[in-house]
């Protein structure tokens, strides 16, 4: 997390309020680190609108607390729900949190209690150990990248021809040299 990002987090968690929403602009690498700074992470997407791939490429998958499908009255609406609930069954428990994937149309107002009363159940069972999980995952992964970034593709390849097709060659011991 940046030091910019640390600075907000310390000036929210100062302030009064009972919640605080937090809206990010999409699926990418600052959406993902979200999880160090909310207490419940609510995953809102669309049905019709591509979210169904990006949210999966992207890991966002993995922080949230609450999924919600916007626009309930869309077109495909409910195979998208049942996607999402399908795919977080794949995904390890969390304690007694069960992750709910709620329908909601914002601009009607349809399922935005349902939203409230989630977003407050989940607050009081989020614990310090799940959310030190998904930070240390997070921290996991930046070190995975920092460590990977100089590592090319192209010249593993050519360090690769010129051994691979050896005898004794061991995929295992070859990268064992590399690290």
């Amino acid at each position: 997390m940046s030091a910019k990002t640390l600075e907000i987090c310390d000036v929210l968690r100062a302030s009064t309020f009972d919640y605080i929403f937090i809206e990010t602009v999409g699926v990418g690498q600052s959406e993902v680190e979200i999880i160090g700074l909310a207490d419940t992470v609510v995953v809102t997407l669309v049905p019709e609108a591509g979210d169904e791939i990006q949210a999966l490429k992207s890991g966002i998958m993995e922080i949230g607390d609450i999924f919600v499908v916007n626009k309930m009255d869309r077109a495909g609406a409910d195979l998208f729900a049942a996607g999402i609930i399908k795919t977080l069954h794949e995904r390890p428990a969390q304690g007694e949190w069960v992750i709910p994937v709620l329908k909601t149309n914002a601009s009607a107002y349809e399922g935005i209690e349902e939203l409230l009363e989630s977003i407050h159940a989940h607050s009081k069972t989020a614990t310090a150990n799940h959310r030190l999980s998904l930070i240390a995952e997070r921290a996991y992964r930046l070190i995975q990248h920092g460590r990977m970034k100089d590592v090319n593709v192209k010249e593993l390849k050519a360090q690769l021809e010129s051994v691979f097709e050896e005898k004794d060659f061991n995929l295992y011991q070859f990268v064992k040299k590399i690290i």
